[in-house]
């Protein structure tokens, strides 16, 4: 009988599989979405709906994105470069609402209804990818290394 072990997997497979599992969760919504904001509320109800993606799913995917692509940096660089990202989120976030909030070619009701469900099926969707994924919670040590 022969022993070959199986290959531990990446570190960051965790986050890669949250943020896959967002983009699909926002991918559905997007469309779902879409689909009924346009039927109750027409073209202003279309819009509503892809502006509540992109600034509520955008929102949360950002921050999982900022994580990752930081994942191998110094943990003081990792949480400068997350509260920068937050910060820049929050001046987006207010620019935009501001910008629309004297417009009337989308729904108000669609965009308030999309956000909401955005962060809530992106951050489910992710917390899904996060638990499907196995990785040991030990790592392999190399016994030379040990000795030193």
């Amino acid at each position: 009988m022969s022993f070959s072990p199986q290959p531990l997997p990446d570190p960051s497979a965790p986050l890669r599989a949250a943020v896959r599992w967002g983009i699909a969760g926002l991918i559905a919504l997007a469309v779902v979405g879409s689909l009924v904001a346009s039927l109750i509320a027409g073209w202003a109800g279309l819009w509503g709906a892809l502006i509540g993606v992109a600034v509520g799913g955008g929102f949360i995917l950002c921050t999982a994105l900022a994580v990752l692509f930081t994942e191998k940096m110094p943990p003081a660089t990792s949480g400068l470069v997350l509260l920068g990202s937050w910060l820049l989120k929050m001046i987006l976030a207010i620019v935009v609402l501001g910008v629309l909030k004297g417009m009337d070619f989308y729904s108000k009701g669609a965009l308030a209804a999309v956000i909401v469900l955005a962060l809530i099926i992106v951050l489910g969707a992710e917390t899904i990818g996060l638990v499907r994924v196995k990785v040991p919670y030990v790592d392999t040590v190399d016994p030379e290394s040990d000795s030193k």
